[in-house]
């Protein structure tokens, strides 16, 4: 294993040498995602965490986050939607940030795929933010189902997806506090599209005409927000968010029966007091309860759906403190689940940066948390999942990672780490081995949560930026995953072993470079790869699926602060290969698009 890690470091450190990419966002813009950002994911344990975790000293140069371009179609969601933020106009151009009010994206290409992306400042100023936004990305084109141990058929199906996403964000500074508003809706339409795998005890075309995957499954998310805060500096720091969230799904297993509705009441809080100069004790929470709405058959009785309303609880005392170059945070993360689910998780929450070095910083993080993989979030991970079943929460018992960052090279930045994670009740995804009802839908996948697994794992993240001219980026994690069924999994008839732990990447590596030739001009080359991808059929056959290898370009034409033009090119190695089994990537893919601030 340490070879292997070896092996890993040094292939990342000569690709540093000859790759790069992006350039540095302004710092209004940072500032301005961070007040303006109606967050779902959330850590109690600290507030102002960045602070205690990086050193001020430690710049880390910062890379254009640019909008998911590897088959974003079979992904779950572009993660950049999953908090509603208003940025400035800079999407696929190179426009700094201006004190202009608004931005407008619009872009298309092959296989009718469309983006788009609206965004208004109502108001700006230091007491008051206001903003609107919406954003648009779909496609409908034919779906090229290669070679991966799929079925011999000459059948043509299109994968659909219709993602809209809009809200509206409000922000007010009192003297002596912040009050944050928001509110968001999502209407996500898209089929089944995928194959499922091969029973041939019921002949080779059965799933094929018995399924159904054209009907438009409908994902819809209402979301409000309500929430006051301290400021952070403040000797008695105080939070408390409200947040509830409202997430149904159309249909169940088919387009015959009506699918669930989850609410979630979700309440985050945390309340620290400052003492002896930078030390501070505090405790931090979120309290999470679930409802569910189930459908109910024409006959009375209770649907297919299987969910329990049930409650999440985490409580984080922590202890904080501050030295010249040093901090530290000691603390704990106590889990508590209801319902048929329940469980007690206890596990520990610290972290220590000490400046070993001029500019330089080893680093240490011990966490753990629950992940209640609710319906809602689960969407946001793979939309294509059974819709009819709850997931049980992951337990998280240790995720630790030690590492040395330093930024004392001129221009250059690196990150080098390793850690250990620990969970009990993982989920992953593997193919639905059947469907319930003729012409349902036979595409979805199953999550198999009564999994515990371990990960090694051990990489490098390295940055580097050349004036106006060159910004490199590059990212290399190798993994070492291990897996057994969970005791509660007494369906299981062989083995509690898992050779292989499904759909997890043994090798991920992440490059980009951008170059600006001319000072309008900027070219932008991405290259993504995630190695040794496992899946399982029918819970008997193990399928190695395709490495993830895929290269994109990007030239953008900045003609002044107003108004940017942009063209992409995805999967330019025209690669075969499923994020999921039976969900394969759109092949070589050319769009155009426009970029205004206004």
């Amino acid at each position: 294993m340490k070879t292997n890690y070896k092996k890993v470091l040094c292939v990342a450190v000569l690709l540093g040498s000859a790759v790069t990419i992006s350039a540095q966002e302004k710092k209004e813009q940072q500032d301005l995602d961070r007040e303006m950002t109606l967050e779902r994911e959330y850590d109690p344990t600290v507030q102002d965490a960045n602070k205690v975790n990086t050193l001020p000293e430690i710049k880390e140069p910062e890379v254009i986050k640019h909008s998911i371009d590897y088959s974003d179609f079979t992904l779950a969601t572009d993660p950049e939607k999953q908090i509603a933020v208003l940025p400035s106009g800079d999407f696929m151009t190179q426009m700094n940030y201006n004190k202009r009010r608004g931005y407008l994206n619009v872009g298309a290409g092959m296989h009718l795929n469309v983006d788009g992306d609206f965004g208004y400042h109502i108001l700006s100023t230091e007491k008051d933010k206001l903003n609107l936004f919406f954003s648009h990305r779909s496609t409908n084109g034919k779906a090229n189902y290669g070679t991966v141990d799929y079925w011999d058929f000459d059948e043509e199906t299109k994968a659909k997806l219709n993602d809209n996403l809009g809200g509206i964000n409000y922000a007010h500074v009192f003297d002596k506090a912040i009050l944050n508003l928001g509110a968001q809706y999502r209407y996500t339409g898209f089929n089944y599209w995928g194959i499922p795998p091969r029973d041939t005890s019921l002949g080779p075309n059965y799933y094929l005409n018995h399924s159904d995957r054209e009907t438009n499954q409908v994902n819809q998310t209402i979301q409000a927000k309500v929430g006051v805060e301290a400021h952070e500096d403040a000797d008695l720091f105080y939070l408390v968010d409200l947040d509830y969230i409202n997430f149904s799904h159309k249909y169940g297993a088919s387009a015959q029966l009506d699918g669930p509705t989850e609410h979630t009441i979700d309440v985050k809080f945390d309340l620290n007091a400052r003492f002896n100069g930078e030390q501070r004790i505090g405790i931090g929470g979120q309290v999470e309860y679930f409802n569910y709405n189930l459908p109910i058959y024409p006959d009375g009785t209770q649907s297919a759906c299987v969910f329990q309303n049930h409650a999440e609880i985490i409580l984080t005392p922590y202890y904080r403190v501050a030295g010249d170059n040093w901090k530290v945070q000691l603390g704990a993360n106590v889990m508590l689940v209801t319902g048929e689910e329940k469980s007690f998780t206890a596990s520990p929450n610290i972290m220590a940066d000490v400046e070993v070095a001029d500019r330089t910083v080893l680093y240490l993080t011990a966490k753990g948390r629950l992940y209640s993989n609710s319906a809602y979030e689960t969407s946001l991970v793979n939309r294509y999942v059974n819709p009819t079943e709850e997931i049980a929460p992951t337990r998280e018992w240790l995720n630790g990672q030690i590492g040395l960052k330093s930024g004392v090279a001129k221009s250059f930045w690196f990150d080098v780490f390793a850690g250990y994670r620990i969970a009990s009740s993982d989920c992953l995804f593997l193919p639905a081995r059947s469907f319930y009802y003729d012409q349902g839908f036979a595409g979805f996948l199953d999550a198999v949560s009564l999994v515990n697994t371990k990960r090694f794992f051990a990489g490098a993240n390295l940055k580097y930026s050349y004036q106006d001219f060159l910004d490199i980026s590059l990212k290399g994690v190798y993994n070492h995953w291990t897996a057994e069924y969970d005791d509660e999994a007494n369906w299981v008839p062989f083995t509690p072993d898992i050779e292989h732990v499904w759909g997890k990447p043994k090798v991920e590596l992440d490059a980009d470079v951008t170059v600006k030739p001319i000072d309008k001009l900027a070219i932008s080359l991405n290259y993504h790869l995630a190695t040794d991808r496992y899946t399982e059929l029918g819970g008997y056959k193990v399928v190695k699926l395709d490495n993830v290898n895929e290269l994109n370009l990007t030239g953008s034409y900045t003609f002044n602060d107003t108004f940017g033009i942009y063209v992409k090119a995805t999967n330019l190695l025209n690669q075969d290969y499923d994020l999921y089994y039976g969900y394969p990537n759109q092949g070589i893919t050319l769009m155009g698009g426009v970029n205004i601030n206004f």
